[in-house]
């Protein structure tokens, strides 16, 4: 259960007592897609710092779309099989997760299909407003420093906006972005890695770091407390409560 279910719950429930358990432990999913290892590799960095935030972390993938056969012709079953003890995520998952980080090698300067895909089955959640108020990252993979670093993860926020995603990016208090000395991934709106034309290239150290500084920012906003606004979100009964309960500060000792 989320942090957001469990608030509700005390706030919603039949004697309206608001206990302060387990509030500060969020819970945070790293999905991916990753055809030679690269994002895996990047995902397991970025749970890294979401745990060191303080979060519960669970790494899934989304499913494959391509197969077997075609991802022998490009050489990645190796790193397919690699990923085989990584669970595969449905889209009922999301919902269980305060937090959601996304992960995706470019295609073009967009995410790849597969994420796509999984992004565009959602579409039940998103009628049901499921996912308004999650927050969001995204991080991305690219061949080389201009083929896709910024836009991939920028066009990536779109749906996610549509879908009522709360977005953060990786801010400049990640210092080692600004770093010139070195070819290497990462700007404000993600960590990123620089794979070369080949798939030769591992991440750069500045690469890891940034995901894991990203994870553990990702994670902290999220424990953050619910707000007034947020709450008025909900179904107009629940509302009225919340906010009558607001007014009479009995949940000040919440915040």
């Amino acid at each position: 259960m989320c942090i957001r279910d469990r608030y509700q719950r005390r706030v919603h429930g039949e004697s309206f007592q608001l206990i302060q358990t387990n509030l500060n432990m969020v819970k945070v999913l790293v999905i991916y897609y990753s055809t030679y290892g690269h994002i895996h590799k990047m995902a397991e960095a970025v749970a890294e710092g979401a745990r060191k935030g303080g979060a519960e972390v669970d790494i899934k993938r989304v499913p494959e779309t391509l197969t077997d056969e075609i991802l022998g012709k490009m050489g990645a079953l190796d790193a397919k099989k690699a990923q085989e003890s990584v669970p595969v995520a449905t889209a009922d998952d999301l919902v269980n997760y305060d937090a959601i980080i996304f992960g995706t090698p470019t295609r073009f300067g967009l995410m790849a299909a597969q994420m796509k895909a999984f992004i565009d089955s959602l579409g039940q959640l998103w009628m049901k407003g499921a996912l308004i108020g999650k927050v969001a990252g995204v991080f991305t993979s690219t061949g080389s420093p201009h083929g896709g670093q910024e836009t991939t993860i920028i066009s990536s926020f779109i749906p996610l906006f549509h879908l009522g995603f709360v977005i953060v990016g990786l801010p400049y208090s990640f210092q080692a972005q600004t770093d010139a000395t070195s070819v290497h991934g990462c700007s404000p709106y993600g960590a990123s890695t620089i794979a070369g034309g080949k798939g030769d290239l591992q991440p750069h150290q500045i690469d890891l770091d940034g995901a894991r500084f990203q994870g553990e920012h990702i994670a902290k906003i999220a424990a953050k407390p619910v707000s007034y606004t947020h709450l008025r979100a909900h179904e107009t009964g629940r509302n009225l409560v919340c906010r009558l309960l607001l007014e009479k500060k009995k949940i000040s000792n919440l915040f």
